[in-house]
């Protein structure tokens, strides 16, 4: 018994978590927002229902804990989901949290509040399937389906399925938030940091051992690994430290612990498909079939990342196509030059040439993990004949025109927050989906869609997944060019750091990180 109480007593209160960031959040609203730069320095301010296990880095619906809710349960028909709420409670303005707070939060997510005042709902469409969500008392609150999701509970686990309070408007939630979660809001200078200290009121009375976060922006890459290097930050930002970089930050700092692992984040081709030429579907399958998969993997990640459809790849992924089925899928085959020549053999039909080339401007994200690839990307594409020239926007702006569709060719790094179809398919090839960013809608792929979220057995549901994974590649819906790999690395005095491999966003609160100095 004392040998087994020993980690615990070890654990010491205090101190502040330094880290950086590499970009600057569009806004402090996790529910509005579709990026890492939010939910890195502002998970730790909310809480979830549900979260994934913090302690265990492979993320699935068996590894889902309570959060706010204590339990939950499903009826006999698996159309309501009902969970039991924690008492005593407090969002950090001191007022009360109570089942109304779950009720208004997916009211507002689905599009049935009173007041509808985001900005953007970029995951409504997870919930096409909720039809409400009922209160009984201040703690009880019921999901209310038109049908079978058994993704569901794996959703309300993702870092973007926050509770937020009904006091508090939107506006504010957007530049200083209100949570319950273990860290309070303290102040966010754009460009320049972000803090946040203990909740002294949080729920787990144990919890968080850290008494701050302090987060400082640093725009360069080489000056974020060498502060790291020299001790100036704790744990680097999420899957910031690339593969060629490793090896560099372990020379610098050999006591550092570091990882490499999957992020579920994947490098893809955006093709607006709305925009002439590239209405035309032979261009985008010669854009697709142009492109070297290997060569990315080579030269950007040593041959760590993996090949993999829309789906995270195996052995990581839940539900990743098998090798050999992949290889049989149109610009997935191990004869590079074959397919490179098919798609030129497209483009000379089409009446392109050295001669005759296709200029365009393919735009991306002002940072590394961008604009490398989209460097590569602008290279091959040399081959088939089109002329691409990089246009580099800062964070606000990409996002601003993907919402919007004011692009033609995009080079994007697509992050998943959560390995199951009902998010990632549903949030990216959906015919009304707000991250549909080419546009694409296929009514047989919304179908088998539907038909995968309400399928209640898992080899079942992918069978059909496996599916709708074939005819994304066969329409050339965002070519998926590889399933990243990187490393995060910390210092050996920061404990109970787990990064996760499914997914690069859902390990983020630090409630039970705690430093040995």
């Amino acid at each position: 018994m004392l040998l087994a109480a020993g980690p615990v007593a070890a654990q010491k209160k205090g101190g502040t978590l330094r880290l950086y960031h590499n970009d600057n959040p569009p806004s402090t609203s996790l529910l509005e927002e579709s990026t890492i730069a939010s939910v890195m320095p502002f998970a730790a301010v909310f809480n979830n229902l549900v979260v994934f296990d913090p302690a265990k880095p492979h993320e699935t619906i068996d590894t889902v804990i309570p959060d706010l809710a204590e339990s939950w349960s499903w009826d006999s028909t698996n159309t309501k989901l009902t969970f039991k709420l924690r008492q005593g409670v407090k969002w950090h303005d001191g007022q009360p949290f109570t089942a109304r707070d779950v009720q208004c939060t997916w009211r507002m997510v689905i599009g049935k509040a009173e007041t509808q005042d985001f900005k953007r709902n970029p995951r409504k469409v997870w919930y096409s399937k909720l039809q409400d969500v009922s209160i009984n008392g201040d703690h009880e609150a019921t999901f209310e389906l038109s049908e079978p999701q058994p993704g569901l509970l794996a959703l309300l686990a993702s870092a973007f399925s926050a509770v937020y309070p009904c006091h508090v408007p939107q506006q504010v939630m957007r530049t200083k938030p209100i949570g319950t979660g273990p860290f309070k809001f303290v102040e966010f200078k754009r460009g320049d940091s972000i803090r946040l200290v203990r909740n002294p009121d949080y729920f787990k009375k144990d919890r968080p051992y850290l008494d701050e976060i302090s987060v400082r922006t640093i725009d360069s890459r080489a000056t974020r690994m060498l502060a790291f290097a020299t001790g100036d930050y704790d744990i680097t930002f999420p899957s910031d430290v690339s593969v060629p970089l490793m090896k560099d930050v372990k020379a610098r700092a050999p006591s550092a612990i570091c990882e490499m692992t999957s992020t579920n984040t994947q490098i893809n081709l955006l093709v607006n498909r709305v925009n002439p030429p590239f209405d035309n579907a032979e261009i985008r399958r010669a854009m697709s079939l142009a492109l070297d998969r290997k060569a990315f993997n080579t030269i950007l990640m040593e041959g760590n990342a993996r090949l993999g459809g829309a789906m995270l790849a195996k052995p990581e992924g839940e539900w990743g196509l098998p090798d050999d089925v992949m290889a049989t899928l149109p610009g997935y085959g191990p004869d590079a030059a074959k397919n490179l020549a098919e798609a030129q053999a497209i483009m000379q039909k089409l009446g392109y040439s050295e001669s005759k080339t296709l200029p365009i401007k393919i735009q991306t994200r002002n940072l590394p993990t961008y604009r490398d690839p989209a460097v590569i990307l602008a290279d091959q594409l040399k081959k088939i004949y089109i002329t691409g020239e990089l246009d580099i926007l800062d964070t606000p702006r990409w996002y601003a025109k993907l919402q919007r569709k004011d692009y033609t060719i995009g080079l994007n790094v697509t992050g998943v927050s959560v390995d199951d179809p009902d998010g990632n398919l549903v949030e990216n090839y959906s015919c009304n989906s707000e991250r549909n960013y080419t546009q694409y809608c296929n009514a047989e792929v919304d179908r088998l869609i539907a038909a995968q979220s309400r399928e209640l057995d898992k080899e079942k549901r992918r069978r059909i997944v496996f599916d709708i994974e074939r005819l994304l590649v066969d329409d050339a819906a965002r070519p998926i060019i590889l399933h990243s790999a990187a490393g995060n690395c910390w210092q050996p005095y920061v404990k109970n750091f787990h990064p996760h491999e499914s997914s690069q966003y859902n390990n983020l609160r630090f409630e039970d990180v705690w430093l040995d100095k």
